[in-house]
């Protein structure tokens, strides 16, 4: 598969990084650094288009302004890309509107897009967090998602110690922060390790935005604690079998002091 990540920062400068270095050795990964700075509102993409843009299967579209976002269709007619992803990691770069606007036009060329929010809640038949999951069905993405997006984890925990003796990452996040999180995990106590799996992973640093907004119809909170949120519910349903069973008073029972 050969994917092109479109960059403008740290933000997806990892993401192409991580992503060189630890896909499928079959897979052909470039990255198309765009200028740090971009107009709010683009008329003439041309302008700003580079003089290559390598040919591709996915884009995956790691930028970090509404200004970028608005090339990706450009960039999809001169890579020959048949599948986009337009993760969104912080509202400011890629607006609810904006994003509705892209898919419209993508889907008048004929290409899937998924618009992952955070990018760590893709897998391989739906994107989003927790109620605002959405399906979808696009055999390049998919295969994508195999590999990176949101955690998949091994754990294997000593029965009698409680502590986690090995994490193998089965599908690791764009980024790469899943893998550093698992890594920090060794060692830790069934009890403590689906609370501590997500701030290990925000320690990565976590890239996601730390504003405030609604996640889905019921939860209001940021970007950022999202991704720990879903770490956390992966770690979670490993560990919940080794883990210490609560202490609950019985009806009528009462503690001496």
């Amino acid at each position: 598969m050969r994917i092109l990540v479109l960059t403008q920062g740290p933000y997806g400068e990892r993401i192409a990084r991580n992503l060189r270095e630890t896909a499928p050795s079959d897979w052909i990964v470039k990255e198309l650094a765009l200028p740090k700075r971009l107009p709010v509102l683009i008329e003439e993409p041309e302008e700003f288009m580079p003089a290559g843009v390598p040919q591709a299967d996915l884009i995956i579209a790691a930028s970090e302004s509404p200004g970028a976002a608005q090339l990706i269709s450009e960039f999809v007619k001169r890579s020959g890309a048949r599948s986009v992803i337009a993760p969104i990691d912080n509202s400011a770069w890629l607006p609810p509107g904006l994003a509705n606007q892209l898919k419209t036009e993508l889907a008048e060329m004929g290409v899937a897009v998924a618009f992952p929010k955070p990018f760590c809640s893709l897998t391989e038949s739906s994107y989003g967090f927790r109620r605002a999951a959405q399906p979808y069905k696009d055999e390049i993405i998919s295969k994508f998602a195999q590999h990176f997006g949101g955690p998949k984890l091994k754990i294997k925990v000593n029965p009698e110690t409680m502590l986690i003796e090995r994490v193998e990452v089965l599908r690791n996040s764009a980024c790469g922060a899943v893998a550093h999180a698992a890594k920090g995990m060794v060692g830790l106590h069934a009890d403590e390790a689906d609370v501590k799996a997500g701030l290990i992973l925000h320690h990565y640093p976590c890239l996601c935005s730390m504003n405030q907004e609604w996640l889905d119809d019921r939860l209001y909170d940021t970007l950022m604690h999202a991704s720990g949120y879903i770490m956390n519910d992966e770690v979670a349903g490993q560990v919940k079998p080794y883990k210490t069973p609560p202490l609950y008073l019985s009806p009528g029972e009462r503690v001496e002091d």
